[in-house]
């Protein structure tokens, strides 16, 4: 091992110990139980979505087409954190090792940056929709759409593996992370040295992958929503509102969260604050999107109603 500063710095060799909930270990049991149930859920909704936006060809539209990358993010983003916490919480094995909590530590933020540019991706859709309606077809074609996810997934890969890059080349202290997962905060957190440079510019590609497209997504919205009150028909206008509306929710949880957690200054973090934050985003949040998005669609519940009636009448 290297030494530091003193303090003895982690190899390569060794791992992590996630405290978790420890803390709390009354509510250890409970959070298992609901998480347990919540993670089931999230799992069922956005595969259920998937699987209905590829069966029904109603579903065959570019909104559909990017609410499956969203759902899809969803069940990797929970998968890639939910196991471990379930594992923490009955207490058989708290540990984790260097090269899993760097890949999770990758893929939490790799999922989380391509979230957000996905949103921006599905309000400017949603301003087509509403803003351009007789266009929306030529604009929203195809190959736009395929393009747009592509260029979403490969900026959130490489806003990760610079955020990751910068992290993994300060010399870490300690083996005990206050958290359920490993994150960037509780990172900072474990660094032997001054990380103000580092954390300066970690901070600049946050804000640029948080800041920026929430900007662009309230201006897009400044537009629909100007658009769809200049809509003569009542129920013209509500259809409008109920589309955008699912996503604005949408926006507003993923954003609201994930900037309270990744654009506070390392000083001002709370470990125990951040853990129930992260429980509602890592958990709550994809849980919610499929009820968001289909609770109030005509065409996902008689997407849903038609395969299971084919499945009754099958049997």
């Amino acid at each position: 091992m290297l030494k530091v500063m003193g303090i003895f710095n982690i190899s390569f060799t060794e791992g992590f110990i996630l405290v978790g909930f420890s803390d709390w270990p009354q509510l250890e049991f409970i959070l298992f139980i609901y998480i347990l149930i919540f993670y089931s859920l999230t799992l069922f909704g956005n595969t259920t979505i998937i699987i209905l936006s590829r069966l029904d060809l109603r579903l065959r539209t570019p909104m559909y087409f990017f609410l499956c990358h969203l759902s899809f993010l969803d069940l990797c983003y929970t998968t890639s954190t939910v196991p471990q916490l379930l594992i923490n919480l009955q207490g058989h094995d708290q540990t984790i090792s260097y090269a899993g909590c760097v890949a999770q530590l990758f893929i939490v933020l790799a999922l989380g940056s391509i979230e957000s540019m996905l949103l921006v991706v599905m309000a400017f859709d949603r301003y087509a929709a509403v803003c351009r309606p007789l266009h929306y077809t030529t604009i929203m074609h195809p190959r736009l759409c395929l393009s747009l996810a592509i260029a979403s997934w490969l900026g959130g890969l490489v806003n990760s593996l610079i955020q990751t890059g910068l992290m993994m080349a300060k010399p870490l202290c300690g083996h005990h992370l206050n958290h359920f997962f490993c994150e960037m905060p509780v990172f900072l957190k474990l660094a032997c040295e001054d990380t103000g440079g580092t954390e300066a510019k970690m901070f600049v590609a946050r804000a640029v992958i948080l800041v920026f497209p929430a900007a662009l997504i309230l201006g897009s919205y400044a537009r629909i929503g100007r658009a769809v009150l200049r809509i003569k028909s009542t129920a013209g206008r509500r259809k409008a509102f109920g589309t955008c509306g699912s996503h604005l929710v949408v926006v507003s949880l993923f954003y609201g969260s994930a900037i309270y957690t990744y654009l506070q200054p390392k000083g001002s973090y709370s470990e125990n604050e951040g853990k129930f934050v992260a429980l509602f985003y890592t958990i709550i949040t994809p849980m919610l999107n499929p009820l968001i998005y289909t609770l109030r669609n005509k065409d996902v519940k008689g997407a849903l109603w038609k395969v299971l009636g084919r499945g009754r009448d099958s049997g």
